[in-house]
């Protein structure tokens, strides 16, 4: 067994072999550095993007459902099937109304294009707020999506069938036209027509960090008011509360029942209308991410075998250029395992101080980004943290062994010869 004091000495003449290279070993762990300070960055910003989206997503509420003639979720060219479905309609949503686990339905209209010559920016008093989002709702929304109601009323049943001339804005949308100005009773401008500012909504939790989310500019409408101004747009989103979570696979069950037999569909077709809750939409987005972040995490790791590359070379000359101290000390009584532990801690160390500087380079990082970058979130992972620095020390073990065995197998005389 190797005593306590051996083991100190080891360390103590790896520590020193480092010290006495601060150039070739700071050049060494260089890979290492960049590799370690990659991981915690990008797995900071994943960790950071997936903790407000979940906070984004729990707004909306766990027993949310939404239905829509196309799959909102499907990547690239839609099917010839899926541009052809006709819309869902508001009767369709009333339909649902009274099913055994729906506890509240509504419907919701959804107007953005981009800000051009004028459209839809909404103004008061020579103010503006451009780019943003014209939305109709039902007076059940309220209900359904618990929506954050800061002053004012939402729209009631009146406003809807009469198509009152009313608006409630969001936040973002508010603080633009009116700062701090209380923007109820007051009257803005949308497409040359006056609406009354009825009531306005707190901030909804953004996915980004203090970015702007076009989700806080826009302008809501009772439902029929919106159908008056733009009777163009028929692509209606229906939004369904179940009475309870868990009551949930039988709400979509009852709804695609009834969808099925409103939109005629044979008992042998599959479904032309796309049922999804924010679970679906959250592993769609875990499918995303996941994929983005692997290849990052393949680019950083290239990053750690380069580095170990340029360890295990280092180590090789530097087993070169000691062949004659190796052995020296072999001659007055060194054993192989302490020839094998000394060069092996030396690599083992040199890139755990690299693993503590790509630490430290990496929380630089993940402080920099939302100083540099607002809307983007960064939030440091104890668990990504603890990978990387122990990633490092692992690469000076794996690439460090065999120049600590050629190390520990060289011959004491030839040793003693070498020149």
């Amino acid at each position: 067994m190797m005593r306590q004091s051996e083991l100190g000495e080891i360390m103590h003449m790896a520590t020193e072999t480092i010290r006495t290279n601060k150039m070739r070993s700071g050049l060494t762990v260089l890979g290492i550095v960049i590799g370690v300070a990659v991981v915690i960055g990008v797995s900071s910003i994943g960790r950071g993007l997936d903790d407000n989206v979940r906070d984004r997503f729990a707004t909306v509420g766990a027993n949310v459902i939404f239905a829509f003639h196309i799959d909102p979720l499907t990547f690239g060219r839609l099917s010839e099937e899926m541009r052809t479905r006709k819309e869902l309609t508001m009767e369709d949503a009333e339909a649902l109304r009274d099913l055994p686990h729906v506890k509240a339905v509504s419907a919701l209209l959804r107007l953005f294009r981009p800000n051009i010559g004028g459209t839809y920016t909404i103004k008061y008093e020579g103010r503006k707020a451009s780019n943003t989002i014209l939305e109709g709702n039902t007076a059940s929304m309220l209900e359904v999506e618990d929506l954050p109601l800061a002053d004012g009323r939402w729209f009631s049943e009146s406003d809807d069938e009469h198509r009152s001339p009313v608006v409630v804005l969001c936040s973002d949308t508010a603080q633009e036209l009116f700062g701090n100005q209380n923007p109820l009773g007051k009257e803005v401008t949308i497409e040359g027509r006056l609406f009354e500012v009825i009531g306005t909504l707190g901030p909804i939790q953004s996915v980004f960090n203090r970015g702007k989310d076009p989700i806080n500019n826009r302008v809501l409408f009772p439902l029929r008011t919106f159908k008056a101004l733009h009777p163009e747009e028929k692509q209606h989103f229906i939004v369904v509360k179940a009475t309870s979570h868990d009551a949930m696979p039988k709400a979509m069950d009852e709804i695609r029942e009834v969808l099925r037999r409103r939109r005629k569909v044979p008992f042998e077709k599959p479904d032309n209308f796309s049922l999804f809750t924010i679970e679906s939409v959250t592993e769609v987005w875990n499918q995303v991410t996941g994929g983005l972040f692997v290849g990052m995490f393949a680019i950083s790791s290239v990053a750690l075998i380069v580095g170990g590359v340029g360890v295990m070379n280092i180590m090789l000359v530097s087993v070169t250029e000691r062949t004659r101290e190796i052995g020296v000390r072999k001659a007055i009584g060194a054993r192989k395992q302490d020839i094998l532990l000394q060069f092996t801690l030396e690599a083992i160390m040199l890139t755990a101080v690299g693993g503590v500087i790509g630490v430290t380079a990496g929380a630089l990082v993940v402080w920099a980004i939302p100083a540099v970058w607002p809307s983007l979130p960064a939030r440091m992972s104890m668990f990504w943290t603890t990978f990387g620095f122990s990633s490092a020390a692992a690469v000076g073990l794996l690439f460090g062994i065999y120049p600590a065995w050629k190390a520990a197998n060289l011959d004491p005389i030839e040793s003693l010869r070498y020149e």
